[in-house]
C-alpha cells in the first residue's frame, strides 16, 4: 500500500505543478473589471468581480481542474500511507513546475532558480528519507484535533495578514500569502489523515469524523483562496515551492501531535528533520529572491516575460 501511495502522489505532484502554472497564467492576465484608469497595483485583496472574472477563465478552469484530481490523488495516498511518508514527496511539483513555466515562456531557467529548485528538493527529499523508516500512527482525540487546528488556524490569520499588509505584488507579498495556503492546506491533509484513522475505529458519523470533515473544507477554501492571491503576488515557482515545502512540515508536524507519528523518532532524527527543513526553507528563499520578478523589481524595471507563464 505504500508503494502505491507514492505513486498516487507523484502522479498529484504533476497535476499540481501543472495547475500551478495554468492558474497563475490566468491571475496575471486578467483585467479588473472595476480597475481605474491607473490601475490597483495599489490592491491588497482581489475584488469580488475581479475573482469573478478570474474564474471564468478557461485556463483557470483547466487549472482547478487537473488540482481538484491532484487532490482526489492525494487524498487516496493519504488513506494508505503516514503523513510523514505522503506529505513531502510532493516536492516533485517544485522543479516541474520550473520546467513548465520556463518551457511556456521559452525561456532557460536561470542558474539561481535551478539552484534554489535543487535545494528546495534536497531538503524535502532528505525529510522524506529521515521519516519513512520511522511513521508510526495511533488513534487520535478530539480535544488534541481542536487544538490543533485552532493552533494552525491562528497561523494561517497572522500569515494572512502580514501577506494583505502589503501593496501591490512582490516576492514577500508572494512568500506570506503562499505560506499561508500552505499551512492551511496542511492542516487539511492532518484532517483527512486524522478522519480516515477515526473512521475506522468510530465510524464514519462520529463527532470527530464530522468535525474533520467539516474543518477541511474550511482549511481548503481558505488555502485556495489565498493560494490566487499568492499568484497575483508573483510567481508560480515561488507558490508551488511554499506549498510543497511548507504544507509537508505542518502536515507532519500535526501528525506526530495527533498521529504520533513521532513517537518512535529519535533524537538523531530529530535533528536530521530539522537540517532538512531548513535545508527545503531556505532552498524557498534563494527561489524567491532569485526568480525574474524579483530581480526585475530590485532593478526598477519591469517583471520578466517568465512571470506570465
Amino acid at each position: 500500500m505504500t508503494y502505491l501511495a507514492v505513486g498516487l502522489t507523484l502522479l498529484g505532484a504533476v497535476c499540481f505543478a501543472a495547475a500551478s502554472v495554468l492558474q497563475h497564467h490566468a491571475v496575471t492576465t486578467t483585467e479588473d473589471p472595476a480597475a481605474h484608469p491607473a490601475g490597483t497595483a495599489s490592491s491588497r485583496v482581489l475584488a469580488g468581480r475581479h475573482l469573478l472574472a478570474i474564474v471564468r477563465r478557461r485556463r483557470w478552469l483547466q487549472g482547478a481542474g487537473i488540482a481538484a484530481a491532484g487532490s482526489l490523488l492525494h487524498a487516496v495516498a493519504l488513506l494508505l500511507a503516514p503523513l510523514r511518508v505522503v506529505q513531502p514527496i510532493g516536492v516533485l511539483a517544485v522543479p516541474l513546475a520550473v520546467l513548465l513555466s520556463a518551457g511556456r515562456a521559452r525561456e532557460r531557467p536561470s542558474s539561481g532558480v535551478l539552484l534554489g529548485s535543487a535545494v528546495t528538493m534536497a531538503g524535502v527529499v532528505a525529510f522524506v528519507a529521515v521519516s519513512a523508516g520511522s511513521a508510526t500512527t495511533r488513534t487520535p482525540t478530539a480535544t488534541g484535533t481542536l487544538v490543533a487546528g485552532l493552533l494552525a488556524g491562528g497561523v494561517v490569520v497572522l500569515l494572512s495578514a502580514a501577506g494583505l499588509a502589503r501593496h501591490g505584488r512582490g516576492p514577500l507579498r508572494c512568500l506570506a500569502l503562499a505560506a499561508a495556503g500552505a499551512v492551511a492546506y496542511g492542516l487539511l491533509s492532518a484532517l483527512v489523515r486524522v478522519a480516515a484513522r477515526a473512521a475506522a475505529g468510530a465510524g464514519i458519523l462520529s463527532p470527530l469524523v464530522l468535525g474533520c470533515a467539516a474543518g477541511a473544507l474550511l482549511a481548503f477554501l481558505a488555502g485556495a483562496w489565498l493560494v490566487q492571491h499568492a499568484y497575483h503576488a508573483g510567481a508560480p515557482e515561488i507558490v508551488i515551492a511554499c506549498l510543497t515545502v511548507g504544507d509537508p512540515l505542518v502536515a507532519v508536524g500535526l501528525g506526530a501531535a495527533l498521529l504520533g507519528e513521532g513517537s518512535t523518532t529519535s533524537v538523531t532524527e530529530w535533528v536530521g528533520l530539522g537540517v532538512a527543513a531548513a535545508a527545503a526553507a531556505a532552498g524557498v528563499l534563494m527561489l524567491a529572491h532569485q526568480h525574474p520578478e524579483a530581480v526585475s523589481a530590485r532593478a526598477g524595471r519591469d517583471p520578466a516575460p517568465v512571470s506570465r507563464a
